[in-house]
């Protein structure tokens, strides 16, 4: 997982409330084995439509994206954050998030941003024609007309999102504790390394 500090850019003000994850990806892409080309799917309903959001020659690998309330909502299906990813999108900000594809987006390095719909009203129009700054360390997103909205997060996410530690990347950075730990217990305790090992 690649860690998150700063997210900057275009960022597309979609805006659209209760979107599902049938909706982020369709179920007929889900028969695939690999994580890569969900991108081409993502929003396929709506991409499918002329001159919509997602394709715009502004809006094209955009980083962020502002979305409405209930983003990520329906079923559990990690290929939405999949298929996120596989766009460029690495920020999501919107009111609030279904808890599940919140937890999801996470575990794949996506930070979810969750700020009142007067920001995210406000961040809208901003983000038609100008950048979005997201800065995790500080938590806030900023505009270049001096808007400032602070943000939320558990302490836990930021310090692996910064450090771009999925779980098995968190179980690698405690190795030196893992190993200190293995050697204490067959010096205390041989008998377990001898049947372990027979």
């Amino acid at each position: 997982m690649k860690p998150i500090n700063h997210v900057a850019g275009t960022a597309i003000p979609f805006g659209a409330k209760n979107v599902d994850t049938d909706v982020i990806i369709p179920a007929h892409w889900l028969k695939t084995i690999t994580r890569e080309g969900l991108g081409k799917g993502a929003f396929e309903a709506i991409r499918a439509e002329e001159g919509n959001i997602f394709d715009t020659e502004r809006n094209k690998g955009a980083p962020i994206l502002i979305a409405g309330d209930n983003f990520g909502c329906g079923s559990s299906r990690e290929h939405a954050a999949w298929a996120l990813l596989d766009m460029g999108i690495t920020c999501v900000i919107a009111p609030s998030f279904s808890d599940i594809f919140s937890g999801n987006a996470f575990k794949n390095g996506i930070l979810t941003v969750v700020l009142p719909q007067e920001a995210i009203d406000r961040l809208l129009v901003v983000a038609v024609d100008q950048p979005i700054d997201v800065d995790l360390e500080s938590q806030t997103v900023t505009t270049p007309f001096q808007d400032r909205f602070s943000f939320e997060i558990d302490p836990f996410r930021k310090h692996c999102l910064l450090g771009g530690l999925d779980e098995v990347g968190l179980t690698l950075s405690r190795d030196a504790a893992i190993k200190q730990h293995e050697a204490k217990i067959a010096a205390d305790l041989p008998f377990l390394a001898t049947a372990s090992a027979a």
